[in-house]
């Protein structure tokens, strides 16, 4: 492996030497490990959005974002579907985080059966509350993401586009938007996530 593997950059959570044990495969390069990700999470993203998915009653619990985690990242993280068992620099302590995505995923159930927020508002609210928490040990903002566009797909409303589906894992001007939209909702402010992620 070579020392590029698990850099990261601002907005990545660091992993742990026990987590990088747990890739799957052999790999040597950060662009390899992006790569093999964005394959797991595209068959994951055709599997969520088939129809007899999408009519399924528990889209909105933590048993389903168990089982998206572990659909979008099992072929290259052992740990796929399971929430972290490490503390982190950001998102709740982890003995908590079971707590907080059901708590998550019945306030949004609620606001959804009564229409508390336009629902692309609150997928975007969804997502933000999500990658709060961080419930794993990677791959948080792409979960939330999907999550969101399968709650709109589902309510067959547009999903959401994030940036124009911009490469959000790379850097610059549209990571940098949405990095900022995120702190400002941390901040009470969900204008800059929600026009993110309609743009």
């Amino acid at each position: 492996m070579t020392s590029d593997l698990f850099e990261t950059q601002p907005g990545d959570t660091p992993l742990t030497p026990e987590e990088q044990l747990d890739l799957v495969p052999s790999i040597a390069t950060r662009a390899e490990l992006n790569a093999l990700e964005r394959y797991n999470i595209n068959d994951a993203r055709l599997w969520a959005m088939r129809p007899r998915v999408l009519r399924r009653e528990d889209l909105l619990t933590d048993h389903f974002a168990r089982e998206l985690h572990r659909r979008m990242f099992s072929e290259v993280w052992r740990w796929a579907g399971k929430y972290r068992t490490t503390e982190k620099t950001l998102g709740w302590d982890w003995p908590r985080i079971t707590e907080g995505m059901r708590t998550a995923f019945e306030d949004a159930a609620y606001w959804d059966k009564n229409g508390t927020y336009p629902l692309l508002e609150a997928a975007a609210r969804l997502h933000h509350r999500l990658v709060v928490i961080h419930p794993w040990s990677n791959g948080n903002g792409r979960h939330a993401r999907l999550i969101a566009d399968v709650w709109c797909a589902a309510r067959k409303v547009a999903e959401p586009t994030w940036g124009a589906h911009a490469d959000l894992l790379a850097p610059g001007e549209t990571r940098q938007r949405y990095l900022a939209a995120m702190r400002r909702a941390d901040a009470g402010d969900f204008g800059p996530i929600v026009a993110f992620a309609q743009s």
